[in-house]
């Protein structure tokens, strides 16, 4: 089959179209014909050599995929040749082919194609186990920071439909305007000091939750956009990844900042995760509660336009790379 391959870390010039081994599946496996993977930001750090897969885990970018499946391995029973799915993985997505462990891989929502739905699992994943995690409530304020992207434009119908006031970060007016008709009630243009256009747009009480995509170079900022018992989820580290804590503005306000991944965790934690969205999370693509991203389609072997368009902060909805057969 073939595969992206990196030569050595560094920009997308690095990337290759390559012909690898296609992989077998093992016990509890299933092998996946590739219709289309997602690109996360996450992949644009691995292939700077700056987020490695775990050990054990093939080199080959890919956190999500959709695609056929081609056969199972040993004690598979739940899925068949011929299934389309759709999977979370800790890599292996730019290929022809990919090895899912099986509860990883689910069924995509009713009436979603399969190269939209190859750019909604690392998305609902991260939001829908994130937001459990830190207990948003109907009532509460979310601030999403960079709302017109992935995470962003579906965090922000997520919350909308737990009856939550939603605030969002963008930079341009166009992406701005997005936030808003997805259902983001105080829009900030994050060139601004978005934390006093936050303070005043709640009567000074701040985020009860803030999702957080940049890490470091925001962590000053969203102590001070808190509100009293507020938690700051942190699940990206755009901003880098060392900054200093104000333990006592923390204490003051009874905050929790959390951090969390998907990647490195335990089989039996990504499964779960997996078999919740599927039971919580597609029935509102299915209704229409939430929408798909706006995709952006380039072809697999072309991966290296992909990360060049999701690195100049240009695009808005999702990238998704889409297997040379269709």
């Amino acid at each position: 089959m073939y595969a992206i391959t990196v030569a050595q870390p560094g920009g997308p010039q690095q990337m290759r179209w390559s012909e690898v081994a296609t992989p077998e599946p093992g016990p509890g496996e299933v092998l996946v014909r590739t219709i289309a993977a997602g690109v996360n930001r996450a992949d644009l750090l691995q292939r700077q050599g700056h987020y490695p897969p775990p050990p054990g885990v093939t080199d080959v970018m890919g956190l999500e995929a959709s695609g056929i499946v081609e056969r199972v391995g040993p004690g598979v029973t739940a899925w068949h040749s011929g299934d389309e799915v759709i999977a979370l993985l800790a890599g292996g997505g730019y290929a022809e082919f990919f090895v899912a462990p099986e509860g990883q891989v689910v069924r995509p929502p009713a009436g979603v194609d399969l190269v939209t739905a190859s750019a909604l699992m690392e998305v609902a994943a991260t939001v829908h186990s994130n937001m459990r995690h830190v207990h948003l409530a109907g009532g509460e304020t979310l601030l999403v920071h960079g709302g017109a992207g992935g995470i962003g434009q579906f965090a922000i119908q997520y919350a909308r439909g737990l009856d939550c006031r939603v605030a969002a970060t963008a930079g341009s007016p166009a992406k701005r305007e997005t936030c808003r008709s997805l259902g983001a009630s105080i829009v900030l243009d994050y060139h601004d000091d978005w934390v006093e256009g936050l303070r005043q747009a709640t009567g000074g009480s701040g985020a009860d939750v803030i999702l957080d995509v940049m890490g470091a170079k925001y962590l000053e900022s969203n102590l001070a956009a808190l509100a009293m018992d507020g938690r700051l989820c942190i699940i990206g580290m755009q901003g880098g990844v060392t900054a200093t804590l104000n333990i006592a503005t923390l204490m003051a306000k009874r905050g929790t900042v959390t951090a969390t991944g998907l990647r490195a965790r335990p089989l039996a934690q990504k499964a779960a995760i997996c078999a919740d969205v599927a039971a919580s999370v597609w029935p509102l693509y299915e209704s229409g509660r939430i929408q798909p991203p706006p995709i952006t389609r380039i072809a697999m072997p072309d991966a290296a336009a992909a990360h060049e368009v999701l690195g100049s902060g240009t695009s808005s909805g999702k990238i998704t790379l889409v297997a040379p057969t269709h």
